[in-house]
């Protein structure tokens, strides 16, 4: 859950998609059982991911948000089966994380999602429970009443500095609805990864590829990052430039998270 870059959603009443879901090759497949699912369907869709688990190895559970209706029963359907991770829609508070983690007994994935989730950040990140943070930009775009996705930005950066600073990994980048735009998929993914994030929420198998490259470090990076490392080895602590450019730790470290993160 911490290093994982895709991440596809398969809706819960669909027991027909959750094998496809996971053949697609996503590193979490995400059971829906909230925005995917119709309030009429929800009590099935929990009986058929009861009937159908387990169905892979590295499935979370998105519930519906605590005070709704659907709650508590998603609670104890995930404490019953014990997926990887719960991940918690409108997560305003660290009591909503503290109530699903104990509720479930699972690591909890904070979808933040409206302007009360971002105002509570840092209690949020200090809740026991949280393993790292998601952005529902969708959502919030409709809270704050915003159309421009630029709006959204103040957002994506306070997500990764309070990630940054409560030791949680680089938090995961919303969706995009367009299915088949690799365009526009590619061009998101990028400037997520531009932002500090580590990863992309996908609601179709044909996004994984696009995310998965996106968010892959380029050929120049690589080349770049190993002739800093190689340089700094070779350096032995001194100072020493690489392409006209001094390089000190803070430089070294980037290169070297660079080359982890193609492998």
């Amino acid at each position: 859950m911490r290093t994982a870059v895709t991440w596809l959603f398969v809706p819960g009443s669909r027991p027909d998609r959750f094998a496809k879901a996971i053949a697609a090759g996503a590193d979490v497949v995400i059971v829906d059982l909230e925005d995917a699912v119709p309030a009429a369907a929800k009590a099935a869709a929990r009986e058929n991911l009861r009937a159908a688990w387990p169905i892979g190895p590295k499935v979370a559970v998105r519930i519906n948000a605590p005070g709704t209706a659907e709650f508590d029963d998603d609670v104890a359907l995930c404490r019953e089966i014990g997926p990887a991770a719960v991940v918690l829609p409108k997560t305003e508070s660290a009591a909503d994380v503290t109530a699903a983690a104990e509720g479930t007994g699972c690591q909890v994935l904070g979808l933040i999602e409206s302007a009360r989730g971002f105002v509570n950040l840092g209690e949020i990140c200090a809740a026991a429970g949280l393993v790292r943070l998601m952005f529902g930009s969708i959502d919030l775009a409709l809270d704050l009443g915003v159309t421009a996705d630029a709006a959204l930005d103040t957002s994506r950066s306070d997500l990764v500095r309070w990630s940054a600073a409560s030791g949680l990994p680089a938090p995961v980048d919303g969706v995009t609805p367009s299915i088949n735009d690799t365009e526009t998929i590619d061009r998101e993914t990028r400037r997520a990864k531009e932002w500090g994030f580590g990863g992309k929420l996908c609601i179709h198998p044909a996004q994984l590829p696009v995310v998965r490259g996106a968010m892959r470090p380029g050929d120049a990076e690589l080349r770049w990052a190993r002739r800093v490392v190689e340089a700094a080895e070779q350096a032995h602590g001194a100072a020493v430039s690489v392409d006209g450019a001094m390089i000190d730790r803070p430089v070294v470290e980037r290169a070297r998270r660079l080359l982890r993160a193609a492998d």
